[in-house]
This record gives structure tokens, sequence and C-alpha cells, in this order.
């Protein structure tokens, strides 16, 4: 069976492009800094199922992405998590957080209705944050 992104993450969120494994998202909520990356491999809901050279892609993506998210933002903390509870397809959030936003210290999901980017918001941040994630579209 081929890769298809969760119909939920295809509604809440923008896809940005791609790295070798995963692809990745914007949260469609611009409360927050919030980024998701989704391996690309079919019927894929736990870490452990991806084979050992898989996990070190991940691993390695994970931790780009947070960086590059780090240099962008400046934030004081990034929450990396993969929860999954209601969408069952391996996604692993990466959520900038500062002591000044809205929800510290707890998380973010479920905490406030989601606030969408304009579309100004996008034609403005979306060049910024491709550049900066390195993204090939």
């Amino acid at each position: 069976m081929a890769f298809r992104l969760h119909p939920q993450l295809q509604k809440d969120c923008i896809k940005l492009g791609n790295y070798a494994l995963c692809s990745v998202l914007l949260m469609n909520d611009s409360q927050f800094p919030w980024f998701i990356l989704v391996p690309e491999v079919a019927d894929l809901k736990e870490i452990y199922q991806l084979n050992p050279h898989q996990r070190g892609l991940l691993m390695e993506e994970s931790c780009f992405l947070a960086e590059r998210l780090q240099n962008l933002y400046n934030g004081d903390k990034i929450n990396i998590a993969a929860i999954g509870n209601l969408v069952p397809q391996l996604h692993i959030h990466h959520v900038v957080r500062f002591h000044t936003d809205k929800a510290w210290p707890s998380p973010v999901w479920g905490k406030f209705p989601v606030t969408a980017y304009t579309e100004q918001e996008l034609a403005e941040r979306l060049p910024l944050i491709t550049a900066a994630l390195n993204l090939n579209g």
C-alpha cells in the first residue's frame, strides 16, 4: 500500500515540502509556530515500525528541523512529541514555545480554538519559513 497523508493532517496543516524521509507540515494555527514531520511510509503508527535506517533518518530530520526552528524563532523551548491518540498515523509535532505564549507552560494541543493563518500571513511567512527550513517544496 502506498503512503497517504491522514485526512485530519491534510485538513489541519499546510504542506511545506519534504526531507528525505518526511513530509514537513505547518499546523494552520497562527497562535504557535507548530510544525509536523510525517514519515512517508505506508501504514505507520509507531517509530519502532521504521527500519533502523529510517529511524536514524527520522532522528536526523527531527533534530535538523528543531535546530532550524530555534534559529528562526529563538524560542524558550521546542516541544517535540509523537502522540497519535486522535491521528494514528505516525507524526511528530515540533512546537516552538515561549514563556510568553498563551498556553505556557501547558501543552498547546486542545488548549485553545485554532486561529488559522490569514492569506496575507501565509504569503509573508511561507517563503521565509521554507528557506529557513531548507525545504525542496
